[in-house]
C-alpha cells in the first residue's frame, strides 16, 4: 500500500473526526435545508443560526434575490473562462469600478473566492530577488499563511509578530531595512472578533516606509461609515496600500477582491496564479454583490442593526460569566479550552428543545491549542427576542456544562 493510502487509512480509523463520529460529538458538515436567515432548518428542526458570516442577513433579501436572477437571465450561469481570456463579462469590470469607488482605492482586482484573493496576491506581490520582508500577525487567517508558503521569499523573512502587539511589531520591523516589510494583518480577526490598532499599525509603517495589507474580510460592510470597513472606521483608507475582502460575508455571495492602486492592481491581474488560472465570478454573483452595495451604500440600518444586536449578546454573554475575549465585532467567541468539551457544548445546544442553536466549534489548527471555542456570529435580521431566546438557552447549556 502506496503512504498516501496508509495515512489516509490511518486517519479514517482513529483521527479525530472518527473518534468524534463515534461517540456521536461530529459537529460538522450539517445539512441546511432553508434559506440561511436567523432560524434555518436543520434535521427537520428550527434552529437558531449562530454560526453564520451573513453579517447583514442579505442572503434573503428580495432585491438581491431578484438582481441575481436578472443576471442569470441575462449572462447566464457561468463564466466557463478565466478573467485573462473569456471570462470578463460587463458585470466584472463594473463591480470592480463600484468596489474601488466604495472602499475609497483607485482599483480593484475581483477572484472567484476570497481565498484565492490572498493566495493570488500575497505570493505574487512578494519577491526573493528584492530582498522583501512579511510581518504577519500570528492569528491571521489561513489563506494568509499559505499565501506566505506560495510565496518564494526565504523562511527567515517571513516574520510572525505576537496578536495585535504594536511593540513586538515595532522591535521586529527595527531589524528589517527600510522600505521593504509588508505588514500583514486583519480588519476583523475572525474566530477572535477583535480589531487591531490601525491607526498605530500606519504611524509604524510610515516611520519604516513599510506597505501595510490588511484583509478585511470580516470589516466591510460592518464597520466604518456606510461600511466602509476597518480602515475607514480609523479614518486611514489612504495610508493602506492593498484593502482585501470577500463577498462571502457582508455581501451574501462568494468570491473576493483586492483593492489598491491601479500600479499594484495592473501586477496582479498579470501576475496573480490563482487569478489568471481560476473561472472567473459567474455573473449572479457580482450582481449580487452590487445589488447589496447599492443597499447599504442608501441604507446604514443594516450595520446599525446587526452592531447593536451583537451588543446585547455580548453584554448578555459577559454577564452570565462566559468567557469571551476582546471582541467588539458581530463575532463572538465562546472560549472553552478543550476540543472535545467544546464539540460537547455544540452538541447540547444543537440538540435543545423546542429551538436548538447552531455554532461553530474551532479547534487547532484554526486557533491555538487551548484555545479551542465556539464561535457564534449575529446578523442584521435577527430580532432582539431571538437574541434573548438564544441567551437563555447558551446560559442554561452553560451552568449544565460548568463552563460557567
Amino acid at each position: 500500500m502506496n503512504s498516501i493510502e496508509k495515512k489516509c487509512k490511518k486517519y479514517e480509523r482513529s483521527g479525530i473526526a472518527t473518534v468524534a463520529k463515534r461517540v456521536g460529538l461530529y459537529p460538522y458538515f450539517k445539512q441546511i435545508s432553508s434559506e440561511q436567515g436567523p432560524i434555518v432548518r436543520m434535521e427537520d428542526r428550527e434552529i437558531i443560526m449562530l454560526g453564520s458570516n451573513n453579517y447583514l442577513g442579505m442572503t434573503g433579501n428580495p432585491i438581491v434575490k431578484e438582481k441575481a436572477q436578472e443576471a442569470m437571465k441575462q449572462y447566464g450561469v457561468g463564466t466557463t473562462g478565466s478573467r485573462l481570456l473569456n471570462g470578463t463579462f460587463q458585470l466584472h469590470v463594473e463591480l470592480e469600478k463600484r468596489l474601488a469607488a466604495f472602499l475609497g482605492k483607485e482599483d480593484c482586482v475581483a477572484f472567484s473566492t476570497g481565498m484565492q484573493a490572498n493566495l493570488g496576491a500575497i505570493s505574487s506581490l512578494l519577491s526573493p530577488v528584492n530582498d522583501e520582508y512579511v510581518l504577519s500577525d500570528e492569528l491571521n487567517h489561513a489563506s494568509i499563511i499559505d499565501a506566505l508558503t506560495l510565496s518564494k521569499i526565504g523562511h527567515e523573512k517571513k516574520i510572525i509578530y505576537k496578536h495585535n502587539d504594536l511593540d513586538d511589531l515595532q522591535e521586529k520591523i527595527e531589524q528589517i531595512p527600510k522600505g521593504k516589510a509588508l505588514i500583514i494583518t486583519e480588519g476583523v480577526f475572525s474566530m477572535e472578533g477583535d480589531i487591531p490598532p490601525l491607526d498605530k499599525i500606519v504611524s509604524i509603517a510610515k516611520k519604516h516606509k513599510a506597505m501595510i495589507y490588511l484583509d478585511d474580510a470580516h470589516g466591510v460592510g460592518v464597520l466604518g461609515p456606510e461600511g466602509r470597513g476597518a480602515a475607514a472606521h480609523f479614518d486611514v483608507t489612504k495610508d493602506i496600500d492593498i484593502l482585501m475582502g470577500t463577498f462571502s460575508k457582508s455581501f451574501a455571495s462568494s468570491g473576493g477582491y483586492i483593492a489598491s492602486s491601479k500600479t499594484i492592481c495592473n501586477w496582479v491581474r498579470h501576475h496573480a496564479r490563482s487569478f489568471i488560472f481560476s473561472a472567473s465570478m459567474p455573473p449572479a454573483n457580482c450582481a449580487t454583490v452590487l445589488a447589496v452595495l447599492d443597499l447599504i451604500e442608501q441604507d446604514n440600518s443594516y450595520r446599525k442593526n446587526v452592531l447593536q444586536l451583537s451588543d446585547r449578546m455580548r453584554k448578555g454573554l459577559i454577564e452570565a460569566g462566559f468567557e469571551i475575549g476582546n471582541s467588539t465585532t458581530p463575532v463572538i467567541p465562546i472560549f472553552i479550552g478543550d476540543d472535545i468539551l467544546a464539540f460537547r457544548v455544540y452538541r447540547k445546544l444543537f440538540r435543545n428543545k423546542p429551538r436548538g442553536i447552531f455554532t461553530n466549534p474551532i479547534r487547532p489548527p484554526a486557533v491555538p491549542h487551548g484555545k479551542e471555542l465556539l464561535r457564534t456570529s449575529y446578523m442584521a435580521t435577527m430580532t432582539e427576542e431571538i437574541i434573548d431566546e438564544a441567551l437563555e438557552i447558551l446560559t442554561t447549556v452553560g451552568k449544565k456544562m460548568k463552563i460557567i
